[in-house]
């Protein structure tokens, strides 16, 4: 029997390629979590963003306790099993009347990982509807393989390189993750999602966290860092990440600006790849 999720939402992560909402924070820590990130704004500045953009869970201690939450890692060993690394982790932060956007893509461009089967547990601080520019997927899209993406940089996309799709996609039928505070969805790096900007008046924030089974490799040539947050280690593919014991904890700072450095390498290695695989193909 699964730990968090229903059967239902376990047959619809294999049938759609994401379930939600599951419900694994209490309202109240979620809205912590979120005066957190404006406190930090507040304390260092636009610099801040940077800081919440890769592996904060090296910075930040409420981060830590948040994607290590036992609530968080049932539902994502429901998935993919008992020995859970978490990869990487990204707060998705859009202002009011925030123009930003993600355009159409797989989260599986980016990360250097075989097998496929990375899970993006999506953590909402507020809430994430349609007005404030949620997350739309495609079900069923994470049957259908790596597609090809091209790079559009400046376009307004919270993406790196602005990477987006770029061969047809039957999106006839799109379905909205809507989720309140403390909500979370699930779904697979396969899957093809995007969210449009925030015409709304309230910021919507979510921390989009990619845990992946201990037995995931990493394909290119940067030995990638990752941190146990549950069971057990048997293949030492990734060198442990250390937890923090205050903000900017500096016994792990070193490692973190380390972490980050080898992170950022590996996915521009990655992307290059792909893009001339893309290329050949086409």
């Amino acid at each position: 029997m699964p730990k968090l999720l229903t059967p239902a939402q376990v047959r619809q992560y294999e049938d759609e390629g994401a379930t939600h909402p599951i419900r694994v924070l209490p309202a109240e820590l979620a809205r912590k979590c979120y005066l957190e990130i404006e406190k930090g704004e507040a304390s260092h500045g636009p610099s801040f963003r940077k800081v919440l953009r890769t592996k904060p869970h090296l910075a930040l201690k409420w981060v830590d306790e948040l994607v290590n939450h036992e609530a968080v890692l049932d539902a994502v060993e429901d998935i993919i099993g008992p020995d859970i690394l978490l990869y990487n982790l990204t707060l998705w932060i859009k202002d009011a009347h925030d123009s930003s956007f993600v355009g159409w893509h797989q989260d599986s461009t980016y990360f250097p990982l075989d097998p496929a089967v990375q899970i993006t547990a999506w953590i909402a601080l507020t809430d994430s509807v349609e007005d404030n520019g949620n997350v739309k997927y495609v079900p069923g899209s994470h049957k259908l393989g790596q597609l090809r993406h091209g790079e559009q940089p400046g376009s307004g996309s919270l993406l790196s390189k602005g990477q987006h799709i770029v061969e047809p996609v039957d999106a006839k039928v799109v379905k909205s993750i809507s989720l309140q505070p403390g909500e979370m969805s699930l779904h697979h790096t396969w899957l093809v999602h995007f969210s449009e900007p925030n015409h709304s008046a309230r910021r919507r924030i979510g921390l989009g966290v990619s845990y992946i089974p201990t037995s995931v490799q990493c394909t290119g040539t940067v030995r990638h860092t990752a941190m146990l947050v549950r069971g057990v280690d048997r293949y030492n593919h990734f060198d442990h990440e250390p937890r923090v014991s205050a903000d900017f904890d500096p016994a792990v700072e070193p490692f973190r600006q380390d972490a980050i450095a080898r992170y950022n390498q590996a996915r521009d290695e990655q992307v290059a790849l792909k893009a001339k695989l893309f290329a050949a193909a086409s």
